[in-house]
This record gives C-alpha cells, structure tokens and sequence, in this order.
C-alpha cells in the first residue's frame, strides 16, 4: 500500500526522549502532518500515560491511546511486575537491566504501523536510542532496520522508521529539545521508573535524565515544575 510520506505517527511515551521526538517530527513534517499513539501495556509507572496526552494536547496534535495488556500477564519484569523492585545491576544471566520489557519496542512498532497502514501514515518515529544506559537489543539501529524490512514485506507497506536520538547521548538529546522548543513539554513528561512524580531521583531512568540536562548546562523544567 502506498502511504504519504508527508505524514508522521510518533511512539509518545510521554517521556523525555519520545517527546523529544514528538517535536522533532513538528519541525520535519509540520503540524498539521503529525500524529501520536501511546501504549497502555500495564506498566508500572502508569503516569506516563497522562504525561502523553498532556504533551499531545500542549502540541495540538491528534492522539490515541491503545490497551495491550499482554506485557503485565507476561510479567517477569521491573515494569509490569509489581513483585519485581527495580534494580541498578544488570541480571547475571542475560545481561540486561531488570526494566527489560522483552519485545516492548518490537511489538510497539508493529501496532503503530498497524494504526498508521488504514490511514496512509508513511513514517513511524520512536525515541529509542543504542546511546548511553538501555543496552535494550531492541533499541539497536539493526533491530529498527530488521523491523522496518519486516513491516513492510508484512504489509505491502512503504512505511519508514525513524530514530532520531539513535546515536544520541542523553546531553545531546537535551540540547537537541532545546533547539526544537521542547523544552517548556519537558515539565508534563515522565521518566522515573519507579512511578513517582517528582521523580524519584535514584533509579537508573532518573540519574540519566539528571545526567543528561547537568552535562548540557540546562536545568531540567520537570524538577522545575515539581
């Protein structure tokens, strides 16, 4: 199927690094192009999910929000497994911190170019990036490109991935917001794994995010807010 390559959906977590995105693709593809979906996946830190439909409304642009519940029966993870604390060490086994959601991004991508096949949308963007804390394997650029092929041999599609924080550090992804007039949607967005607003300030989201707007000499506005 041939989509429009003018339009653009965006992954909105309701985080730093989706909204980030949220504005990137303003500034790419113009307002009136630009749409966003958000997750309900049973996630622990369920504030993300009004973080994204502020930062939705605040950037006038259409939003859905679709329940997948499937990740919380799976469990077995510091994000939908209320038994399982959040933990700054990597599991000995796999070598992934505890907050993996195996499949997360993967199936994200897969539903958002679902949402975007019947309505023509040509460009999927997400936030993930292969830079700094995750080491994700779902956040490598070879994932993303795997996926991509996937997606469009699987729907006749012409869809194209975008990963604009890939190769990101997180000061750089903070001087990039500044640059797109994120900043101010900086303090409705939610990182801290822990659910907590104002955040936490100790789990590993948090010390990055903190990290991150300390390395680019910019005070964080959520902090600001809180």
């Amino acid at each position: 199927m041939r989509s429009d390559p003018r339009k653009a959906l965006v992954v909105l977590s309701g985080g730093q690094d989706s909204t980030t995105c949220l504005y990137w693709a303003l500034d790419r593809f113009g307002g009136t192009a630009v749409s966003a979906i958000t997750f309900d996946y049973g996630q622990r830190h369920r504030i993300e999910l009004d973080c994204a439909r502020r930062v939705a409304e605040r950037a006038g642009i259409p939003h859905a929000c679709l329940p997948i519940d499937t990740f919380r029966a799976l469990g077995g993870d510091a994000l939908t497994d209320d038994a399982v604390a959040v933990r700054d060490e990597t599991d000995a086994d796999s070598g992934l911190p505890n907050t993996f959601v195996p499949g997360r991004n993967l199936v994200f991508l897969t539903f958002a170019a679902a949402w975007a096949w019947p309505r023509g949308i040509g460009n999927l963007v997400t936030g993930v990036a292969q830079t700094d804390y995750s080491g994700y394997p779902d956040c490598r650029e070879s994932t993303l490109a795997s996926l991509e092929q996937t997606l469009r041999l699987g729907m006749e599609s012409d869809v194209v991935v975008h990963a604009p924080l890939m190769h990101l550090s997180k000061k750089d992804t903070v001087l990039l917001a500044e640059r797109l007039g994120a900043l101010d949607a900086m303090a409705l967005t939610h990182t801290c794994y822990n659910g907590e607003r104002p955040p936490c300030g100790h789990c590993p989201a948090c010390r990055l995010r903190a990290k991150g707007f300390r390395e680019a000499g910019i005070a964080d506005p959520l902090c600001a807010d809180a």
